[in-house]
């Protein structure tokens, strides 16, 4: 595991804060009443089942759909029901399990195009410090259609890096990647979190979770079963019965 983060900033100061958060689908409820915060600097993971509400809950605090209740804030401001753009510009960026770039586009212009609206003054030299810290400088010009899938999702972890966040959301960033791009991952999460960035991580690699995770949240069922660390949560008899389905 990763260096712990400092303790939880109060709600004012916390980068993210979710407060009872709630989506429904018809009759179908897929985040039932969700609070949780992260710290800068702390790696947040969140853990659980197939349709468990974990990818509806980063749509939610992305902008990419609006909660039916509750609230969200980054860094003390209510940004609940903000455009996905609005949301962006403010500070959380996500990725997403199946990478979305401009396949006709080279990786250098697949970069800098995240920081077109942004500090393009300093676009340059932040795209180049990025692929260096991915180490894919060496296909910087390459379409990104002619990249290998994991990376493109490099390129697309790099595209969220370009806009300067305060949160960023991973989703399964490393499933399917080879261990070597995905030491890549770990390296550069471990490097971003150092200047206070915050991560929360949906992942099912219980070894990367493990590894890189200051602390575990679970959903089932569209709430939060449990949380704490590593061994915590694989102890905890919510988490068997989530997962295992026994008593």
């Amino acid at each position: 595991m990763l260096p712990a983060s400092k303790k939880a900033e109060s709600s004012e100061q916390c980068p993210l804060t979710i407060d009872s958060v709630a989506k429904h689908f018809g009759g179908i409820t897929a985040v039932d009443g969700v609070s949780l915060s992260a710290g800068a600097g702390e790696v947040v993971g969140v853990i659980g089942p197939n349709g468990s509400g974990k990818s509806t809950l980063f749509s939610l605090a992305a902008g990419g759909q609006k909660p039916d209740s509750g609230s969200i804030r980054l860094s003390g401001v209510d940004v609940t029901g903000w455009p996905t753009w609005k949301i962006a510009r403010a500070g959380i960026s996500r990725t997403f399990q199946i990478p979305s770039l401009f396949i006709n586009m080279t990786v250098r212009d697949n970069m800098l195009a995240a920081a077109v609206e942004g500090d393009w003054q300093g676009a340059q030299d932040r795209m180049t410090r990025t692929v260096e810290m991915l180490e894919i400088s060496h296909v910087v010009d390459n379409l990104a259609s002619e990249l290998s899938g994991g990376q493109q999702k490099l390129v697309e972890f790099g595209r969220v890096c370009m806009r300067n966040p305060k949160v960023i959301l991973l989703d399964e960033v490393t499933a399917g990647v080879h261990p070597n791009i995905r030491k890549i991952i770990l390296g550069a999460i471990q490097q971003l979190r150092e200047t206070g960035i915050t991560f929360l991580v949906i992942e099912h690699d219980m070894e990367m979770v493990k590894e890189i995770c200051d602390r575990l949240i679970v959903m089932d069922q569209g709430r939060i079963v449990a949380e704490g660390d590593f061994q915590t949560i694989a102890n905890d008899i919510n988490v068997q019965q989530a997962y295992l389905g026994r008593a």
